[in-house]
C-alpha cells in the first residue's frame, strides 16, 4: 500500500503562485517548497518577493521570483516563459493575487471596478489559459487552484466589486474544470474565511473611520472554531488540491472558514 506521505510529495513539480510575496501567497509558497516543489513567486512587490526567494533558497530546488502584474498580459506571458525556461515545465498554478478595496456600491467608479476585476478575475483567467496550454503541451496534466473567498458565497458588505470578482472566479473554476478535464488539468477553488494577514489588517483597506478592531471582533464571534485563520490553513488546503491525494477532485470550491458560513 502506498504511504500516505507519498501523496503529498511534490518533488519534481513546478508551481507558480501569484501574489506570492506575502500573506496567504507567502504561506502557500512556503508549504509547497517544504514538499519539494520548485516555486515561482509572482508578485508586484519585488523587494518582498526577492526576500522570500532568498529565504527559501536554502533547500533545493531553487525558487524563482518574477515580478508580475497579472493585469498585464505581456507580464503574464513572460511569467510562463520564464518558468518554463528555468525549470522546463509547469505543473501547478495558484491564482492567489487579489485586492479588496472597501467602498459603498454607490461610490464605486469604473476605474475601481476595472482594477479589482482586472486583478482578481481577468488576470486569473488569462494566466490559467496560458498555464493550461503549457500543461496540455507537456501531456501529463496539471493542477490549478483559484483563491476565491467566502464572499463568493455570502456578501460581507462594502465589497461589491470584490464579491463580483470572487463569485466570477468560482464559476470560472467550474467552467475550466469541465473544459480541461479531458487533458488532465484539474481546476479547483478555495474560499477562505477571515485569515490573519498583513493585507487583511491594513487600515488602508477599510473606509476612513472604520473600527477595525471591532470589525475583527465581530468576525471572530461568528467563527465556530473560535479562532481566525492563518495563511498555512489555506496553504495546507492548496497542498491537498494540487497533490495526488486529490487526483479525482475537480471543479469544487473548498470552503476554509472555521465554520463561519454555518452561522
Amino acid at each position: 500500500m502506498e504511504l500516505w506521505a507519498n501523496f503529498f510529495d511534490l518533488k519534481g513539480r513546478v508551481a507558480i503562485v501569484t501574489g506570492g510575496a506575502m500573506g496567504i501567497g507567502e504561506g502557500i509558497c512556503r508549504r509547497l517548497a517544504t514538499q519539494g516543489c520548485a516555486v515561482v513567486v509572482a508578485d508586484v512587490d519585488e523587494s518582498k518577493g526577492m526576500a522570500l526567494v532568498k529565504e527559501l533558497s536554502g533547500n533545493p530546488p531553487r525558487p524563482l521570483f518574477v515580478k508580475t502584474d497579472v493585469r498585464d498580459l505581456k507580464q503574464v506571458e513572460n511569467l510562463i516563459a520564464r518558468t518554463v525556461q528555468e525549470y522546463g515545465r509547469l505543473d501547478i498554478l495558484v491564482n492567489n493575487a487579489g485586492i479588496f478595496p472597501f467602498a459603498p456600491a454607490v461610490d464605486v467608479t469604473p476605474e475601481l471596478w476595472d482594477k479589482v476585476l482586472g486583478v482578481n478575475l481577468r488576470g486569473a483567467f488569462f494566466l490559467s489559459q496560458l498555464a493550461a496550454r503549457q500543461m496540455k503541451k507537456q501531456g501529463n496534466g496539471g493542477a490549478i487552484v483559484n483563491i476565491a473567498s467566502i464572499d463568493a458565497l455570502h456578501p460581507t458588505g462594502l465589497l461589491s466589486t470584490y464579491d463580483a470578482s470572487k463569485g466570477g472566479l468560482r464559476m470560472i473554476t467550474r467552467s475550466l474544470a469541465l473544459e480541461w478535464a479531458h487533458f488532465g488539468v484539474r481546476v479547483n477553488a478555495i474560499a477562505p474565511g477571515s485569515i490573519i494577514t498583513p493585507g487583511a489588517s491594513a487600515a488602508t483597506a477599510a473606509p476612513q473611520g472604520t473600527d477595525l478592531a471591532k470589525l475583527m471582533e465581530t468576525f471572530l464571534a461568528r467563527i465556530p472554531l473560535g479562532r481566525m485563520g492563518e495563511p498555512d490553513d489555506i496553504a495546507r488546503s492548496v497542498l491537498f488540491l494540487v497533490s495526488p491525494a486529490a487526483s479525482y477532485v475537480t471543479g469544487i470550491t473548498l470552503v476554509v472558514d472555521g465554520g463561519y458560513l454555518l452561522t
